[in-house]
């Protein structure tokens, strides 16, 4: 899959994400010189994550036929240390439905172990940026 963003000549620092048929504007605050019309790529990062426990939750309890309702992920960023190379994100997560706090801790263990957890926490990531 190619994942483009082009520039938006609207805003000084917005740009359009084009992901499959999906397309959404990305941008920076008033601080960092744009007008907050989307978010930042560090909070697309920080959703990926978020979105990923969810999904990964609602699959496992619909596979084991587990009573899940509705699924919340709150994922709170604490930057303060990236500089030095460390990014912390905490998840919480709400759920609702007849569930037996068995169910409940196995549907947390699983959000723990979801493919982006695993992708930002167990691989190297390599990156190649080169002319088009």
């Amino acid at each position: 899959m190619t994942i483009t963003v082009t520039r938006e000549r609207s805003g000084p620092m917005r740009h359009t994400v084009r992901i499959g048929r999906h397309t959404l504007t990305v941008d920076e605050p008033p601080p960092n010189g744009g007008e907050d019309a989307g978010p930042t790529p560090h909070d697309l990062y920080d959703a990926a994550l978020a979105a990923c426990k969810a999904l990964t939750m609602v699959w496992y309890a619909q596979r084991k036929q587990i009573a899940l309702e509705d699924v919340e992920v709150e994922v709170e960023r604490d930057a303060a240390a990236e500089q030095r190379g460390t990014y912390r994100l905490r998840a919480l997560v709400s759920l609702s439905g007849a569930l037996s706090d068995a169910e409940r801790e196995q549907l947390l263990a699983v959000a723990s172990r979801c493919p982006v957890h695993k992708l930002m926490t167990q691989a190297t990531t390599e990156i190649e940026t080169a002319w088009k």
